[in-house]
């Protein structure tokens, strides 16, 4: 009998050292959009205090210190927003590049969008004190439209420095931010809730999503890069956006972390021969079938209209 109890105690203990692995590799490294002033500005509220909503819930869940994206034209439009900017670094997060006016590079010319790029990194000099400010987030995620494009940017990227913030997990939470502006200038909370659940359930099936190409690709889960917006509506759902992730066995790790992981290494090291850098261009790579994606059960650029 006593064997039998520790026979049964060992092979609990097998099972619980087996888990760990899996619920390690479900990471996440949480990345913000559009600092300082992102969509629609609900009334009642100010760019200072949404970005004051994301940093204490970050803080309060303990996340470690996550990069946001800034467009310096944004302070040119709404001067009373550049705050936000001195808030998030004193709160210990990080600031990187989204260039100057958020600048398709599909659309424009290399020397165009590297003079937008530049004009940012004042911005970045001024607010970013030591930190590594040598961060690149494409502007919709546009890195090129000819190969010839692609390459000069990333050769000048290797040249100065810089890191690619390559996206492998985004639900669109933009698309909540403009309707919850109308939902509150019509205080209507009804609205409010759909957008509330809808957002919820729209991050949830988009994690499983991404989990499944990851599985697909690799047989396991690498890091994923989060994209978020510095939104009022994300500010509002944050809290219980961090519930749902640490629900599905997330944990939370820094941008660099996660690209640490041989996936990342071309937009780790932009000198490198250009690879994909999400998880939708390496499955069309392999030539493999994407898994069913999550179909929206509400339109939600139709409430509140």
């Amino acid at each position: 009998m006593k064997n039998q109890c520790g026979m049964r105690s060992l092979l609990i203990a097998a099972l619980a050292l087996a888990a760990i692995p899996s619920a390690i590799a479900q990471q996440i490294a949480f990345t913000w959009d559009d600092l300082p002033a992102h969509s629609a500005l609900p009334q009642g509220e100010t760019r200072i205090e949404i970005g004051h909503k994301l940093i204490a819930a970050m803080k309060d869940a303990h996340i470690p210190p996550a990069y946001g994206f800034v467009n310096g034209v944004a302070i040119e439009r709404e001067p009373a927003a550049a705050p936000m900017l001195k808030d998030w670094r004193d709160a210990g997060f990080l600031l990187g590049n989204h260039t100057w006016s958020h600048l398709n590079l599909n659309t424009s010319s290399v020397a165009d969008w590297l003079a937008d790029l530049e004009k940012n990194e004042l911005v970045l000099e001024k607010y970013s004190s030591s930190s590594d400010w040598h961060w690149l987030r494409y502007p919709f995620l546009a890195e090129g439209d000819t190969p010839e494009k692609r390459t000069a940017i990333r050769g000048f990227l290797g040249i100065h420095g810089y890191k690619i913030a390559a996206v492998t997990m985004s639900f669109g939470d933009y698309m909540w931010n403009e309707p919850y502006a109308r939902c509150v200038a019509k205080n209507d909370a009804a609205s409010i809730a759909l957008l509330e659940s809808t957002y919820l359930q729209a991050a949830g099936d988009d994690a499983d999503f991404r989990r499944a190409m990851s599985k697909a690709l690799f047989g396991h889960d690498i890091p994923y890069v989060l994209l978020m917006h510095v939104g009022a509506f994300d500010a509002r759902m944050l809290p219980q956006l961090l519930k749902l992730y640490r629900d599905k066995g997330f944990t939370f790790i820094t941008l660099h972390e996660a690209e640490t992981d041989p996936f990342y290494a071309g937009a780790l090291d932009p000198s490198l021969p250009d690879q994909p850098d999400s998880l939708e261009g390496a499955m069309h790579t392999r030539g493999l079938t994407l898994p069913a994606r999550p179909k929206p059960s509400t339109d939600v650029s139709t409430i509140c209209q």
